[in-house]
C-alpha cells in the first residue's frame, strides 16, 4: 500500500508540473508539438502498456495457455503498422483528433460528429480495464472494497490531467514506463531464479496436447488457427484505430520525427512485452487454482508471495502492485485526454473550446467511466481490451489508411 501511495503522490506532482504549460487548447491537447523524441517514445510506450499488459496477458496466458502470445505479439505489431501507415502523414495533415481528420479528407460535419462519437465509445470501452485493474490490486493488497481503487484511479487521473493536458500526461506517461518496466522486470527475473529448476521445467513443459501446437493449430486442439489471426488482426488493426494513439503523434514537431518516435516505441514495447509472460508461465505452475476462481487477471501480483515467502516476498508484491498501478495510471490519462477532445473539440460546434470546457470533459468521462467499471469486476481485462481494439479496427483503422492512402475514398 505504500508503494502505491508513493507512485500516486509522485504522479500528481508530476503532472502539476505541467500546469505552466497548459495556456490554451493546442498545449492541453498536443502540447504544441514541443515533446522531445526520447521522451515522447517512453511516453507513447508508457500510455500504451496497459491492464492488458500487464495483468492481462499473463492471467489470459494462465486461463488459455501459451498461445494467448498472440496478443503481445499483435500489440506491438500495431505499432510497426503505425509508423508505416500513419505517423508521419497524420502530424503532416494538421488533424488534432480522429474527427478532425474525417472532417479535413472528407468534408462533413456529420462523419466529424459521427467518429467523435465511436471516439467516446472506444476510449471508454478502453477505461474500463483500467480503473478495474486499479480496483483489483488495490484490494489485493489492501483489502479495500474493489471500488475504492476504481474511484482512486479515476480521481488522481482527472485531477493530474484537469489541471496540466498533454505535458503533465507526457511528463506521468514516460515515468511511468520507467516505473512498469523496473517493477515488473526486476520481480520477474527474480521470480525465476527463485523458482527453482524443477518448477522452470514445468512452466515450459511441452509434451501434452494442449502445449505441443498452441500457436498455428489447425487441428482441434490447442489456440485454434481462426482464434490466433482473429486475434492478430484485432490487435494489430485495432492499434492503428486507437484515437489517443493518433493524437500522440502531433505532440512531435514534425513527421520525420514523429516516424522516428514510432519505431522507439516499437523497441520499448519489445522488450516490456518480455516479462509479463514469466508471470503467466509461472502461475501455471504454483497458482493453478485462480483458473477456478476465475481470478486469473490476479496472477501477476499474487504470484510473488507463492515462490519468496516472507518479507521479500512481500515487498515483491508490493513493487509489482506499483507497476500494476502505474500501467493504469499512464494508459487513463492518454484515453482521458482523447475523451476530453472527443467531448469539447470534436463536438462543441459552438467556437467554446477553452481550458474550461475541456478540464470540464475530463471529469465528465472521468464519471461516466468509474460508473461503467463497478459492475465490470468479474470480466477479463483482456476481453474488455479486446472489445475496444475491434472497435478501433473495425472503423477508424480502415478511415485512417484509406483516408491517407486512397485518394478515392468519398462520403458517396
Amino acid at each position: 500500500m505504500l508503494a502505491i501511495g508513493l507512485l500516486l503522490v509522485t504522479s500528481v506532482l508530476i503532472g502539476v508540473y505541467g500546469v505552466r504549460a497548459a495556456r490554451s487548447a493546442p498545449d492541453f491537447l498536443i502540447a504544441s508539438h514541443q515533446v522531445r523524441p526520447g521522451w515522447n517514445a517512453m511516453a507513447i510506450a508508457g500510455e500504451y502498456v496497459s491492464a492488458a499488459s500487464v495483468l492481462g496477458l499473463a492471467g489470459l496466458m494462465l486461463k488459455e495457455g501459451v498461445g494467448t502470445l498472440w496478443y503481445a505479439v499483435g500489440f506491438t505489431a500495431g505499432y510497426v503498422a503505425v509508423a508505416a501507415l500513419v505517423a508521419g502523414p497524420m502530424r503532416r495533415s494538421g488533424a488534432y483528433t480522429v474527427p478532425d481528420f474525417a472532417e479535413y479528407r472528407l468534408g462533413s460535419p456529420t462523419i466529424r460528429r459521427l467518429c467523435a462519437l465511436i471516439v467516446l465509445v472506444i476510449m471508454w470501452l478502453y477505461l474500463v480495464p483500467q480503473f478495474k485493474g486499479a480496483g483489483v490490486v488495490l484490494q489485493l493488497v489492501s483489502g479495500t472494497p474493489y471500488w475504492v481503487g476504481v474511484v482512486l484511479a479515476g480521481l488522481v487521473v482527472s485531477v493530474s490531467i484537469a489541471v496540466g493536458g498533454m505535458r503533465s500526461a507526457t511528463y506521468v506517461q514516460g515515468f511511468h514506463y520507467l516505473v512498469k518496466l523496473l517493477f515488473i522486470a526486476v520481480p520477474a527475473i527474480v521470480l525465476v531464479v527463485g523458482a527453482g529448476e524443477g518448477a522452470r521445467t514445468e512452466a515450459l513443459r511441452v509434451d501434452t496436447t494442449e502445449w505441443s501446437r498452441p500457436l498455428l493449430d489447425v487441428g482441434g486442439s490447442g489456440q485454434p488457427l481462426l482464434a490466433t489471426w482473429s486475434v492478430l488482426l484485432a490487435t494489430t488493426l485495432g492499434a492503428v484505430g486507437l484515437p489517443h494513439v493518433i493524437m500522440r503523434f502531433h505532440t512531435s514537431p514534425t513527421a520525420r520525427i514523429a516516424r522516428r518516435v514510432a519505431v522507439g516505441v516499437i523497441v520499448l514495447l519489445g522488450v516490456f512485452y518480455l516479462f509479463p509472460a514469466v508471470y503467466g508461465l509461472l502461475g501455471r505452475v504454483f497458482t493453478p487454482e485462480l483458473a477456478t476462481t476465475g481470478d486469473t487477471d490476479t496472477v501477476t501480483v499474487v504470484l510473488p508471495a507463492q515462490i519468496v515467502p516472507g518479507t521479500w516476498g512481500a515487498v515483491l508484491t508490493a513493487v509489482v502492485a506499483a507497476g500494476a498501478f502505474a500501467a493504469f495510471l499512464s494508459t487513463s490519462s492518454g484515453l482521458l485526454l482523447a475523451l476530453a477532445g472527443g467531448l469539447s473539440h470534436d463536438l462543441a460546434r459552438d467556437g467554446s473550446r477553452g481550458l474550461p470546457r475541456l478540464r470540464l470533459a475530463v471529469a465528465g468521462g472521468t464519471l461516466v467511466a468509474v460508473l461503467l467499471s463497478l459492475p465490470a469486476a468479474a470480466v477479463d481485462i483482456n476481453v474488455l481490451v479486446g472489445w475496444a481494439f475491434a472497435v478501433a479496427a473495425s472503423t477508424f483503422c480502415p478511415l485512417l489508411v484509406l483516408g491517407i492512402w486512397w485518394r478515392g475514398l468519398t462520403t458517396a
